[in-house]
């Protein structure tokens, strides 16, 4: 199923084998964000995390995620939740069954 993705302010998409790769767990994203339910979410190879509010927290979080030896773009991306509000965005990653590729 699709990922949501909030238009009011960025969030990181993140390959599900590269957070694994890295030895990330959700436990240091919520000491570290303090996040609800729904700003960590996983759905397939996806892992969404946000919308970041703060000037600086994805930003920081990108810098945190790199030093864990994770490469920006080919294991995450920023989606800046820079768009209107009266378009909808969706993610899913292009190999989950049922997807086109």
């Amino acid at each position: 199923m699709p990922l949501n993705l909030s238009h009011t302010a960025p969030t990181l998409i993140i390959r599900k084998s590269a957070f694994e790769r890295a030895g990330l767990t959700r436990a240091q994203f919520d000491e570290a964000l303090n996040l609800t339910p729904d700003e960590f979410r996983v759905e397939g190879e996806l892992i969404a995390v946000g919308p970041l509010v703060g000037e600086d927290t994805a930003t920081d979080l990108i810098a945190q995620l790199e030093e864990s030896g994770l490469a920006y773009f080919d294991d995450f991306f920023e989606l800046s939740g820079n768009w209107p509000e009266w378009l909808r965005l969706f993610a899913m990653d292009a190999r989950t069954p049922g997807s086109a590729s």
